[in-house]
């Protein structure tokens, strides 16, 4: 669960982000402490990750992202902040799981263009092209120098640096 910093402190991870959306009354559209999309909680102060939505757990507390009315067909009763489409016009995810370094789609819709437009790897993880098609761009970097080849180059073995 995360908490929403209160609005204007500028730093990216506040409420700003916080718009009602036409889809369901009271549906709002919040950023997490991760810089990810969440859900926004009638509480006004809650921000949960779009992915606990209409997950059979009650994460806001009163419920509300479990309200039948999110969940009764998912995902075409989910409001579209919180749904992402994969290459694949009938595949979807999560708006929160694009872009997390993982192929949630199955063909790395979610991680590459033209489908998506992610930034390069972050500091956690190592860029190149990955023969294990869970990565698709970038890997872990908790997978450097463990004897396992991850990338095509073997650039994870012989370059990249463990943290």
């Amino acid at each position: 669960m995360n908490k929403v910093v209160p609005q204007g402190n500028g730093n990216g991870r506040a409420a700003a982000g916080t718009k009602a959306h036409p889809e369901g009354e009271g549906t709002q559209a919040c950023v997490t402490l991760t810089n990810r999309t969440g859900f926004l909680c009638h509480d006004q102060r809650i921000c949960v990750p779009a992915s606990t939505v209409c997950d059979g757990f009650h994460t806001c507390p009163h419920g509300e992202d479990e309200d039948e009315s999110l969940c009764r067909d998912v995902p075409q009763t989910l409001p579209s902040f919180l749904v992402a489409r994969c290459g694949d016009p009938a595949a979807w995810i999560y708006s929160d799981q694009k872009c997390d370094g993982t192929n949630n789609c199955g063909d790395c819709s979610d991680e590459l263009s033209p489908v998506t437009t992610c930034p390069p790897c972050g500091p956690g993880w190592w860029r190149c092209l990955p023969t294990v098609f869970q990565y698709c761009g970038c890997v872990p970097r908790a997978l450097c120098q463990d004897g396992t080849q991850h990338c095509s180059d073997w650039s994870d073995e012989y370059t990249c640096l463990r943290p």
